[in-house]
């Protein structure tokens, strides 16, 4: 166990090290500039001594690897330096959002995972049927409809025939854990959607198997309830499958509430990384993609030594 984490740890040292270097290297072909943004818009007519004396300022007239070796230094020594645009420190920025995009990502997840499971094991149990045909329905119609489109409907829907609209101003659950809770469901519900039809669908397919074994034969003709085989005997073992999706849904929500926290008007690391590239503030986007690459790596450890839990057959070797 111990060789297959460190293994696992590696290769994520390895993943966050590319993703560096994609990240780097994007930022620094694409359109736009940093230096024009700050000085007003490349509508702006200024002299080139100042573009260049701020750039010097910046950092930025230095040779690419060294920039890169820089920022690399920094970010494994916890010193993340400071946005270009405003000089505000990075690091209390993110500690001050990261708890509303981890709130927002758990609620998703949980919603995904409450939606989700009883969906697929209920259109395995009852397959073929008015009801198999209905939630199928309703499970492909989270990954057919974009999360923003569904988020867009919930705030119009609402204000347009039922004359009410979530709260868009953030409030912490230490001040009202009650508003905050109904502010973070309907983002969290927008998201979990989409997360729960990939689940529902391997949870369906996953369970048709396990119903066709021959020891959830043998439960039955010990005359055991039929409730028992399933959720004793039958759901243990289809849950394998969807607990590797599940991990694959950690990274989706990261990628989801990129939107949904533009949409609702929520402060967090995904809306911070949204507001930096669209300022072209390299030192932030740099930091918070390559904190969110890690946070993946690590989410996918978890779950697949949680999928060793559940079924002790499976060694790391």
């Amino acid at each position: 166990m111990t060789e297959y984490i460190l293994r696992r740890l590696l290769l994520g040292v390895l993943t966050a090290f590319l993703v560096s270097i994609l990240v780097f290297t994007l930022l620094r072909i694409a359109p736009g500039d940093v230096v024009d943004a700050i000085l007003g818009g490349e509508g702006e007519v200024y002299s080139d001594e100042v573009r260049e004396a701020l750039r010097e300022q910046l950092g930025l007239n230095r040779p690419l690897p060294i920039q890169y070796f820089t920022f690399m230094r920094d970010f494994v020594t916890l010193q993340w330096g400071e946005s270009l645009r405003n000089n505000t420190e990075i690091w209390p920025q993110i500690q001050k959002k990261l708890p509303i995009t981890l709130e927002l990502s758990v609620m998703t997840l949980l919603i995904s995972i409450v939606m989700g499971i009883p969906i697929g094991t209920l259109m395995a149990l009852y397959r073929d049927t008015w009801v198999d045909y209905l939630l199928r329905v309703f499970s492909l119609a989270g990954l057919s409809i974009p999360n923003f489109w569904t988020a867009t409907m919930i705030i119009l829907g609402g204000a347009f025939f039922l004359n009410w609209s979530p709260r868009l101003e953030y409030i912490s659950p230490f001040e009202d854990p009650r508003a905050n809770f109904v502010m973070f469901f309907w983002p969290a519900l927008a998201a979990g959607w989409v997360g729960q039809a990939t689940q529902a669908r391997m949870m369906r397919s996953t369970m048709l198997e396990v119903l066709r074994q021959d020891y959830i034969r043998t439960a039955h003709a010990k005359g055991l309830r039929y409730y028992v085989v399933v959720y004793r005997h039958a759901l243990k073992n289809a849950l394998l499958p969807v607990i590797t999706i599940i991990g694959i849904t950690v990274a989706l929500i990261l990628g989801g509430t990129v939107i949904i926290e533009t949409i609702f008007q929520l402060p967090g690391l995904s809306r911070y990384l949204v507001q930096s590239l669209q300022n072209w503030d390299y030192t932030v986007v740099q930091t918070v993609v390559l904190f969110l690459s890690i946070w993946i790596v690590l989410s996918n450890l978890v779950v697949d030594l949680a999928y060793g839990w559940l079924d002790p057959r499976i060694r790391y070797d």
